[in-house]
């Protein structure tokens, strides 16, 4: 098989490079008929290969490897938007650049736009609807035998919108801002071949990502935007436009104005609820991600070929050097699983912090024996989001009840088992 990938990549070249520039635009570069849409990817040209790919499935609808491949560009095209949307208003382009997991290499944008509450709501509800249809156009790939070869770390998005996808914009330069040690040619080397299994990942993490998009949208969260926005954005529409007057000093600077605003911040994270269907819908999408990730694990478990694998099995090598997955420690995930859904059903209860008697100190405070929280309840009829009484614990008393609490035991074996590195596991594992 993997030879076949790569004399499928070598043909698909050599046809793109022999066929003229306008015909380029329409024509899907193929190995035995079947389209490439890793040309697509790695010159950047995402809506270029979204029309490709609808065409070669409009011409053979049980083409799955398009089909998968669709799904791949629509999921790349939404965050391709949504880092557009941070170049046009200037997001982070200041200090806060170097808040880890938003360092995404969007360059600064020397005139920026003027963002609003309503500008700001509309670009999380746009990737949303992206996602989603990223989302069904994956749902419809049949995931018994469908492979996707594809040289990862090659691929461009077009971050700034400028029409041109620069190597800076490559999907191992971002990789990069994570991990320091990678090269360019172990990026660029970086193949993974997708498959059937890894469907139904993707899937999962689009449901992920509708998830806190869904509860971002079901707050009212403008007095917060208008009085702390310029935190994040150089022009903001505000009552307060003295804030931002002051601008944001030196990169490296201690500004005590901003570290005033970030109390403020803190502060003001206590949203009334604008659409309590929105936390609904976070919930299904919550309980669809833990669907595929089993559905993921059922395929990845079945594997027996070993070629390029992203999540492996126990019998086979993954493309991240240096890590096993052990078949505990897929059988573990599975218990975790378990155990999640029965929280988000509200069959189990979450440990509630307040209403023991002892503890002392710094040290965490003893769990209240009688009552806990219902976390199905928290989506399913929410109140305002109050940050601060959350942490003290008098916002969870509406959602306190007596009941069966989730087994302490899970999630120790997954400290255990994982060797304290469940976190990293999981946002790989999904």
């Amino acid at each position: 098989m993997s030879h076949r990938c790569k004399l499928h990549f070598t043909l698909s070249l050599v046809c793109c490079v022999c066929i003229s520039a306008s015909a380029r635009q329409t024509a899907i570069a193929q190995d035995n008929d079947k389209p490439n849409i890793e040309i697509y990817l790695e010159e950047g040209r995402l809506a270029d290969g979204e029309a490709a790919m609808a065409q070669a499935i409009a011409m053979n609808p049980e083409d799955q490897q398009a089909r998968f491949s669709l799904g791949v560009v629509k999921f790349l095209r939404a965050v391709e938007r949504l880092a557009q949307s941070h170049y046009e208003y200037g997001l982070l382009q200041h200090q806060m650049r170097q808040i880890p997991f938003v360092r995404l290499p969007v360059p600064s944008n020397p005139d920026p736009q003027e963002i609003s509450y309503q500008d700001a709501r509309e670009i999380l509800d746009r990737f949303i609807k992206d996602l989603a249809k990223a989302e069904r156009t994956l749902a419809a790939v049949e995931t018994s035998d469908v492979k996707l070869p594809l040289h990862f770390g090659r691929i461009r998005l077009d971050l700034d919108g400028d029409g041109n996808a620069a190597d800076e914009e490559s999907l191992w330069q971002i990789f990069r801002l994570f991990n320091g040690a990678v090269q360019q040619v172990d990026g660029e080397a970086f193949q993974i071949t997708f498959d059937g299994g890894d469907v139904h990942w993707l899937r999962g993490y689009c449901h992920l990502l509708m998830a806190l998009g869904e509860m971002a949208f079901a707050y009212d969260w403008q007095d917060l935007f208008e009085r702390t926005g310029h935190l994040f954005y150089p022009k903001v529409d505000t009552p307060f436009d003295y804030l931002q007057a002051e601008g944001t000093g030196d990169p490296g600077d201690f500004n005590y104005r901003n570290f005033v605003d970030v109390i403020a911040l803190v502060h003001l994270i206590n949203f009334p609820v604008e659409d309590a269907k929105r936390t609904q819908a976070a919930l299904m999408h919550f309980e669809s991600m833990i669907d595929q990730s089993r559905a993921s694990w059922a395929l990845i478990v079945a594997e027996t070929d070993d070629n390029h694998e992203w999540l492996p099995n126990p019998q086979q090598t993954g493309v991240i050097p240096n890590v096993r997955i052990r078949r505990e420690m897929i059988d573990e995930w599975h218990k975790f699983l378990v155990e999640m859904e029965a929280i988000l059903q509200g069959e189990k209860l979450v440990p509630f912090w307040r209403g023991a008697p002892g503890g002392g100190g710094f040290r965490p405070p003893p769990i209240n024996p009688e009552v806990g929280i219902n976390l199905r309840r928290v989506f399913t009829e929410p109140t305002r989001f109050d940050l601060v009484m959350w942490i003290q614990g008098s916002a969870a008393n509406p959602y306190l009840e007596k009941g069966e609490m989730t087994d302490p035991e899970v999630w120790q074996r997954l400290t255990r088992v994982f060797g304290g590195e469940f976190f990293g596991f999981a946002i790989w594992f999904n």
